[in-house]
């Protein structure tokens, strides 16, 4: 069983942000694989279950605010004794080009407080990341950029990026994290 997490903040107030595409993406694997995400108050996230190709998986929205997403994840380890290896976090991030993919399989948080939230609290950097590149506006500051919505310019594009996030956890469900990172983290043909 895979546990599949995306990170967000809870509330209307960050529907729509730029902070808030792993759970957009949670929200498009539920739709598509008919999984029903439930408040759980034992995990402080919504929980569901899906069957994804051959492998059984678990769907969370930690509701712990972004920057402490990690207790809700390890709980839910614990709780269904998962092993690290695991869990797939889908998280926006800035320090990739707005509309890329890039899947790494260990690492460092890069500086993103929701990943280092998780490393804090199962102990290990040996989780799959699918990271979705909101890029970065340093005119705006980088909370304001990562908690303000797309531009209109930017919403189909972003849509888009939501789809194939989608797709590379299928991917990595169905394929394996290499085949997977050779399919999605590769730069997007010129004029694409």
């Amino acid at each position: 069983m895979k546990l599949i997490a995306g990170l967000g903040n809870p509330g209307k107030r960050y529907s729509g942000t730029r902070h808030n595409v792993g759970f957009d993406v949670i929200d498009g694997l539920s739709e598509r694989f008919d999984a029903v995400l439930k408040r759980s108050w034992r995990f402080n996230g919504q929980l569901g279950s899906a069957r994804l190709g051959s492998e059984d998986a678990l769907l969370l929205k930690p509701l712990t605010y972004m920057n402490l997403s990690g207790a809700s994840i390890a709980a839910v380890l614990r709780y269904r004794k998962l092993d690290v290896r695991d869990l797939i976090v889908v998280v926006d991030d800035a320090a990739i080009d707005f509309g890329r993919i890039r899947i790494r399989v260990k690492g460092s948080s890069g500086g993103h407080n929701g990943l280092q939230s998780i490393i804090n609290e199962v102990g290990s950097e040996q989780f799959t990341r699918v990271r979705l590149g909101v890029g970065d506006t340093p005119s705006r500051g980088l909370k304001d950029h990562v908690l303000g919505r797309f531009d209109p310019s930017e919403t189909v594009a972003a849509q888009d990026m939501i789809r194939q996030g989608i797709a590379a956890v299928v991917c990595i469900i169905d394929s394996g994290s290499d085949a997977a990172m050779n399919t999605f983290n590769v730069a997007p043909a010129e004029g694409a």
